[in-house]
């Protein structure tokens, strides 16, 4: 059965309020939920993913209503290896468009894997969500978001304390649980 675009967003909705904000892995995220825009790419290859991401950069340039976007590629990009390649990519596209310093781009996929971690770690599941995504950020609110948070410094290893305690295999039935409920 195919999943619809409909469902892939639902369910991605579904991942950040309950993996990214229900865990307060992101203590930003609450504060800009009503301002995030899912945009889904029906992008079959990485070519057709790369004119999305420069159409989303725009959305977000000139759109002050997008406080943060998230570009979602189900049908591209599945291989984590593949996806990180392309994270380049979509970096020297910000830097043709001129947008280096202005958006960043954060990464999100459901294979990701932190460097010198075994696959299985629970610390990946910070980045690991129900479909690859790419999270286009203004730069400008982060810097923002950081100067106003108490210690900025403590959320990652925060973030990876919280993933131990849940442990791998429960974070691995939550983000299957999200993928089901977008295929039934």
């Amino acid at each position: 059965m195919r999943v619809t675009n409909s469902e892939i967003i639902t369910a991605t909705k579904q991942w950040l309020q309950e993996i990214v904000i229900g865990l307060d892995l992101c203590p930003f995220a609450k504060h800009a939920l009503g301002s995030i825009e899912f945009s889904l790419s029906e992008a079959p290859d990485e070519q057709h993913l790369l004119a999305d991401l420069e159409q989303a950069c725009l959305l977000l340039q000139n759109d002050s209503r997008v406080e943060t976007l998230l570009l979602i590629h189900p049908n591209v990009l599945q291989d984590f290896d593949a996806y990180n390649q392309f994270l380049s990519y979509a970096d020297s596209l910000l830097d043709a468009m001129q947008l280096e310093g202005v958006i960043q781009v954060a990464s999100f996929h459901p294979e990701y894997q932190f460097a010198e971690t075994d696959f299985e770690s629970a610390e990946n599941y910070t980045n690991r969500s129900p479909y690859p995504m790419l999270h286009l950020l203004r730069e400008a609110s982060v810097e923002l978001a950081i100067d106003s948070y108490p210690d900025v410094d403590a959320i990652p290893q925060r973030n990876i304390g919280t993933m131990q305690h849940l442990g791998s295999k429960n974070l691995k039935s939550k983000l299957l649980a999200l993928q089901t409920v977008s295929k039934s």
